[in-house]
């Protein structure tokens, strides 16, 4: 009887972890240094950033689906994956943009506007 428990308990929680594998983290993107970047490339890496934390909206959206969709009956350590998973995608899309604001301030420092012609 133990053995079909155990059986069980692994096919549920390989289920689970089949579902928590269908939610794909979108890679980060590569933020220019501001000191030595362009007007254009800064533009280029705003919409990359853009892009990308909709993508990760989209992945936070996916976790939370599937941990709703789980329900209570899910494996704790499949709620506690998906807490974590979930967990480090904002961790990681706060420090995106985080960065992303760092190297607008050193583009502006570098690149100072001109003044206003009166």
């Amino acid at each position: 009887m133990r053995a079909l428990m155990a059986c069980w308990l692994v096919a549920g929680t390989g289920v689970y972890g089949i579902a928590a594998a269908a939610c794909e983290n979108p890679p980060a993107v590569a933020i220019p240094d501001g000191k030595t970047s362009t007007m254009q490339q800064m533009l280029a890496a705003q919409a990359e950033v853009k892009a990308y934390q909709a993508a990760m909206n989209q992945f936070l959206a996916c976790i939370d689906s599937e941990l709703e969709a789980a329900g209570e009956l899910a494996p704790e350590e499949f709620k506690s994956l998906m807490v974590e998973r979930h967990n480090a995608a904002v961790a990681e899309m706060e420090g995106v943009a985080a960065a992303f604001n760092e190297q607008i301030k050193a583009y502006r420092a570098a690149n100072p506007a001109p003044p206003a012609a009166n």
